[in-house]
């Protein structure tokens, strides 16, 4: 069955449900289920195949593995916004006693604290989290496998003492507080720490030949924040539109926007790939992509969020392998921007505008390089090259006539005009770069001076 929405062509629909159903047969996976959704709304869910005699559908729990690590990484960043701790702070200082405490929670969230990749002992995703009762056994003598914040090395321990973290400082368990602070405020009831009715088994599937083997179901204890989660699609690609605007209830799109920053450049490979704060990102043609894949024993899914298209997908499969199921949501993202690409909004004229801000609007010269000032409806302004490649970032107002940078180069750099004792302006300072009206004005105090005969031929 595919649910129909009325906000998609026929075509489009077709397009999503051919390349569900092609990774669903091609991958030999025992069901497949996916979901896209549009600003928010879901405008298409696809499932494949069977569970308990029924072809599931975006109310069918999956496990998601660890897309569990970003749900856990929005509890943190509740704590920072709250002044519980900074992201700064070395683990030690709020969870002492680890092994590991060097490693400050920024570190620990963007996996650049060093710590190994997995728990010593048992393949610890098919054993029972009752065999790893203190953190020494998730974490063992050596947790530390790479310099400290030098090496993006994706880590499960680590998240396990981000959840630890979260207990400590909120005195309860990290199921109870993930529901109250997160689930619950987003409305992802269908979202749980074990599953619920209905909900698809985990199964291996023989890799030559077409049976099956059901895998083991097992509580992860201690490592629960790094992968425990069971959810459904249309739970997550409502979770993805948070991801990309954020919700006050929960975290603030400042905060969310933050987490979507590239904070670990990794490794060169397939996909031109960064990782923020709890969160994967993917550099793609359209801009990027941010959200998180998942894997343990039975299950496969993935999550991916295009915030210039305002597009979320989703596909979950249940089994330990088969359809590249990162690849199936990038692909599901795509056929819907592609072949729909976002209306936009219809332009309008400010309601209002402070004259001296407008007056800063226009070109403006570093060195010989010309960037343009714009100003945009939210109050705030944008610099950046009049065309081609070059720096270029978005600025917030500060309220005094100042403005600090949203991303990019100037991300957190401040801008501000200076203004003669008439009042005129003289320059733009960003940073310290100064900003001229003219090439190398004469008239602002440009570093290093003006040569005095001025431009000349050669």
């Amino acid at each position: 069955m595919t649910t129909p929405r009325e906000d998609l062509l026929p075509s489009t629909r077709r397009a999503l449900l051919h390349r569900v159903a092609t990774a669903q047969a091609e991958g030999r996976s025992p069901s497949l289920v996916a979901a896209v959704a549009r600003d928010g709304e879901l405008v298409w869910a696809g499932g494949r195949s069977m569970v308990d005699g029924h072809e599931p559908d975006e109310n069918v729990q999956y496990r998601i593995g660890s897309i569990t690590k970003t749900f856990t990484a929005v509890l943190v960043m509740r704590l920072r916004d709250e002044g519980v701790l900074d992201l700064g702070d070395p683990l030690e200082k709020h969870l002492p006693g680890t092994g590991a405490g060097e490693a400050t929670i920024a570190e620990l969230l963007a996996h650049t604290g060093g710590l190994a990749a997995e728990t010593p002992g048992e393949w610890w995703e098919r054993t029972p989290g009752t065999t790893r009762p203190e953190l020494v056994d998730v974490l063992g003598e050596e947790p530390f496998k790479h310099p400290v914040g030098r090496l993006h090395h994706y880590s499960n321990p680590g998240y396990t003492l981000l959840g630890s973290l979260v207990e400590a400082l909120r005195g309860a368990p990290w199921e109870d507080v993930l529901r109250r602070e997160v689930l619950e405020p987003l409305g992802l009831s269908r979202t749980s720490a074990q599953p619920q009715a209905p909900h698809a088994g985990g199964w291996a599937v023989h890799p030559w030949a077409d049976v099956m083997m059901p895998e083991p179901v097992e509580d992860l204890g201690l490592m629960a924040p790094a992968g425990q989660l069971w959810s459904t699609t249309a739970d997550l690609v409502r979770f993805g539109h948070f991801l990309v605007t954020g919700d006050d209830r929960v975290l603030g799109a400042d905060s969310v926007r933050e987490m979507r920053t590239p904070s670990a450049p990794l490794p060169t490979g397939e996909w031109d790939r960064a990782y923020g704060l709890g969160v994967d990102l993917l550099r793609w043609e359209r801009g990027s992509l941010a959200g998180h894949g998942g894997s343990l024993p039975g299950f496969l899914a993935a999550l991916w969020v295009s915030e210039v298209d305002g597009v979320a997908a989703v596909a979950l499969a249940n089994c330990t392998s088969g359809p590249p199921i990162a690849a199936l949501a990038v692909d599901l993202v795509k056929i819907v921007a592609d072949a729909e690409p976002r209306i936009p909004e219809p332009w309008r004229p400010l309601p209002e505008v402070d004259q001296k801000v407008l007056e800063l609007a226009g070109p403006w010269y570093w060195g010989t390089q010309v960037l343009v000032l714009r100003l945009t409806a939210d109050g705030g302004v944008e610099l950046g090259p009049l065309s081609g490649a070059g720096r270029q970032a978005r600025f917030r107002p500060n309220g005094d006539g100042t403005w600090t940078g949203l991303n990019g180069y100037y991300a957190g750099e401040l801008l501000k005009a200076v203004r003669r004792p008439d009042g005129s302006v003289s320059h733009l300072d960003l940073g310290s770069f100064v900003f001229t009206r003219k090439p190398y004005d004469e008239g602002a105090p440009v570093p290093g001076g003006v040569d005095p005969q001025g431009w000349r031929g050669f």
